[in-house]
């Protein structure tokens, strides 16, 4: 994590109302589920949304409230270990397949404890507190206001993988938003770029998580990227064409991965009787839309598609500095604006892009000390970088520098592909 203006001097209020926003946000986001949606687990790599909104709550209680709280007391004392995620410099853990099967606390009792901490953290962030526990808060609450932010993302993409194992096929929403569904790829084309020597990694003014520091030089060659994300009827030309019955297509532990499997398709997809494709969608299941961008795929299917389609996919570094001067979801413009750039769409909001760039450590790399230590680092291991953006992710939460990762074989997360090709 890093903050290189300091937050410390920042008014109490504005701190707040933006606390208040973030914590407010996940309760929205559980709104329009039963108890019964909120307590459930469809998977191990899944967590129910009760335990999102408690892990969450359980971030703010832990590294703040126990170490600058005067006279701290737990809400509950077992909390410590339901709600641990992975920190293992905290203490023991509930076995993350197992979440589901907590049936208590039920959700009255979390939002009492939500409730709780966030009365609790008003009263730190409005005290008297020394400069130096000042600074630490700021950092601290900055971190925990990402941290819960990417569990927003995770609580709709649990949701809709939890949705889709039921044959009633419930919808989420009842009407499409921008905010739920990619919008449409369009044409693509491809976009040239240079290369050269360039700066990877964040040169902001303001927060961005430990894994995209430092900033550093490296060597990319002349390459081109496809302007467009891959689409529902391009990917469907590839299942037509025997895609996921041509082994040469395929990397040989991806290829594993289909036959044990079974797969023909991306999760999501179905065929009904008469043949036509189908998509479950955070808005129940709807005809598959050709011009929208295919999500839901692994490594493995983006990397045979690439195949495929005489192309490969991006390196980490490729994507960005492509990305550089193209807007954020927020608004805003990468610090590096520029024009190499331009004609390139749906870097962020849409899909999260699998890149061929293995998730390690960039040079002189360290990782923080103590459990909050344990938040990237020690992640850095058989997993595969992902950049820009997905419809799931909050407002505000993307940047050109931002590393998602996941395991070859994921493909829960709102991901898809953008083609890269080399420039002879």
């Amino acid at each position: 994590m890093h903050a290189a203006h300091s937050q410390a001097q920042a008014a109490s209020h504005p701190l707040l109302e933006h606390y208040q926003r973030v914590r407010q946000h996940s309760l929205q986001l559980a709104a329009p589920l039963s108890d019964e949606d909120c307590g459930a687990q469809s998977m191990p790599d899944a967590s129910p949304v009760k335990w999102h909104l408690a892990h969450t709550t359980w971030f703010f209680e832990t590294f703040i409230l126990e170490t600058l709280e005067d006279g701290f007391a737990p809400f509950h004392p077992a909390f410590r270990v339901l709600f641990n995620s992975y920190y293992n410099g905290i203490g023991d853990k509930h076995p993350r397949a197992q979440r589901g099967l907590l049936t208590r606390p039920g959700m009255a009792q979390v939002r009492a404890y939500r409730a709780d901490v966030d009365a609790r953290m008003a009263r730190l962030m409005d005290g008297g507190l020394a400069p130096a526990q000042q600074e630490r808060l700021a950092m601290l609450l900055t971190l925990g206001l990402e941290h819960e932010q990417q569990h927003q993302e995770l609580l709709l993409t649990d949701v809709k993988h939890l949705l889709a194992q039921s044959a009633l096929f419930p919808a989420y929403l009842d009407a499409p938003s921008a905010r739920a569904v990619a919008a449409p790829s369009g044409k693509a084309g491809w976009i040239a770029f240079d290369g050269g020597l360039s700066e990877i990694g964040y040169a902001g003014e303001g927060f961005c998580f430990d894994n995209e520091l430092p900033r550093h030089q490296q060597f990319v060659a002349p390459f081109e990227l496809a302007s467009s994300l891959v689409t529902n009827g391009e990917y469907l030309a590839f299942i037509e064409a025997g895609g996921y019955r041509n082994a040469s297509l395929w990397l040989a532990e991806g290829w594993d991965w289909v036959r044990s499997q079974g797969l023909a398709c991306p999760l999501y997809w179905q065929q009904d009787g008469s043949g036509n494709w189908l998509e479950f969608t955070l808005h129940g299941l709807q005809p598959l839309d050709m011009e929208r961008p295919a999500t839901h795929l692994s490594l493995f299917e983006a990397d045979a598609y690439a195949h495929w389609a005489g192309a490969r996919l991006p390196t980490e570094a490729e994507w960005e500095l492509a990305a550089h001067g193209v807007p954020m979801q927020c608004g805003q413009l990468h610090p590096a604006a520029a024009v190499p750039g331009a004609g390139l769409r749906q870097l962020f909001g849409h899909c999260w892009q699998w890149t061929s760039s293995s998730y390690a450590p960039y040079p002189g790399y360290r990782t923080a000390p103590g459990a909050l230590g344990e938040y990237n680092g020690k992640f850095m291991l058989n997993q595969y970088v992902l950049r820009g953006s997905s419809c799931a992710t909050p407002a505000g939460h993307a940047r050109a520098s931002y590393r998602n990762f996941f395991p070859a074989g994921a493909r829960w997360q709102f991901t898809g592909i953008r083609l890269a090709r080399q420039v002879d």
